[in-house]
């Protein structure tokens, strides 16, 4: 089998490309950077933007398999360059795919698509999308996932997965980002609500897991699933294991949940108005996700995809633990 990987330079694409390669299967990836790393292993490199409809053709042609991994994160105020990669940027793959010939489609969504602010307590897939989102990144996401199934069909069998808070050696937005905040954080209300995530190599796992079983007829073809360790565990309990893996102290000190919401919104008025670059410090959509449970029910990806979460939260932070302190935090320190 011949797989395109959006992203593939990205923490979870370069996670799921060694799953191919492991198990003999050609990759490519398509992405803006270059990756050297990634040819030495025999990766063929696109480098490419999803907004250039002709690249991401290029790039398609000949495969059998797309993994749409590529997106636009973050808590930015600006709209436009989430709409330009998520949106028209998955419309791109999509259209590469139909025009190209390809049969499968497993796309990386985020289970922020059914995030409305509230408690999420082992909800399934039949929760509805909310009518409204507080994060240009959530509201994106929805409008891509709902095209991708929507283009489910005979020509174009298509998938979404959902995995939540992805996070391990190597990772690039969440792990990075906690570390660096540790001295700044605080807790947002006393309550130490359940959360999910899923371990790097688990994520990996349920996209090669997806793909395979994305054959003619399947059951699973149009479906989204929550994909996570299965793990809830308090947040800060969490946050506080990712910080002791770098070997800083946890975070003690706490603000209410609604004066977070309130400096929430006054950064967003501050960021749009002024057209700063970069994230605010806070948002309403962060200090929801701070003080809100959201865990969910992944009987569905185990029963459909034969998934199952091989590396558990306390083996992964004993994993983390190793990579930063071999490699790791002198990589975030030169980044």
């Amino acid at each position: 089998m011949k797989a395109l990987v959006t992203g593939g330079g990205g923490f979870l694409g370069r996670a799921v490309i060694e799953r191919l390669l492991a198990r003999g299967d050609d990759a490519r990836s398509f992405a803006r950077g270059d990756y050297p790393e990634l040819r030495q292993a025999g990766v063929e490199v696109i480098r490419g933007d999803l907004g250039d409809a002709d690249a991401l053709r290029r790039a398609v042609r000949g495969c059998d398999l797309v993994i749409h991994t590529a997106a636009k994160v973050g808590v930015t105020v600006a709209y436009e360059p989430f709409r330009r990669t998520n949106v028209d940027g998955t419309r791109n793959v999509i259209d590469a795919c139909r025009t190209e010939g390809v049969e499968r489609l497993v796309y990386t969504s985020s289970p922020s698509v059914v995030f409305a602010g509230d408690d999420l307590e082992n909800v399934d897939e039949s929760l509805p999308y909310p009518e409204h989102r507080y994060a240009h990144y959530a509201a994106t996401k929805a409008l891509a996932e709902r095209m991708v199934l929507a283009a489910n069909g005979a020509s174009l069998r298509t998938i979404s997965l959902r995995p939540h808070l992805i996070w391990g050696p190597h990772d690039n937005h969440l792990v990075p980002r906690i570390i660096a905040r540790s001295k700044r954080l605080r807790r947002i209300g006393r309550e130490n609500k359940l959360v999910d995530s899923t371990y790097i190599d688990n994520a990996a796992d349920a996209h090669v897991l997806a793909a395979d079983r994305l054959t003619r007829d399947s059951a699973v073809s149009g479906k989204a699933y929550f994909i996570s360790n299965g793990e809830p565990r308090p947040i800060w309990d969490l946050i506080n294991g990712i910080l002791a893996a770098a070997d800083r102290p946890p975070v003690t000190r706490t603000i209410p949940v609604g004066l977070a919401r309130a400096v929430g919104a006054c950064m967003e008025g501050v960021y749009g108005a002024l057209r700063l670059s970069g994230e605010p410090p806070m948002t309403r959509f962060l200090a929801s996700e701070l003080s809100t449970a959201h865990w969910f029910d992944i009987s569905a990806a185990r029963r459909d995809l034969g998934y199952e979460p091989r590396v558990s939260i306390d083996e992964g932070l004993c994993r983390l633990r190793a990579w930063l302190h071999e490699d790791g935090l002198k990589r975030y320190r030169a980044g």
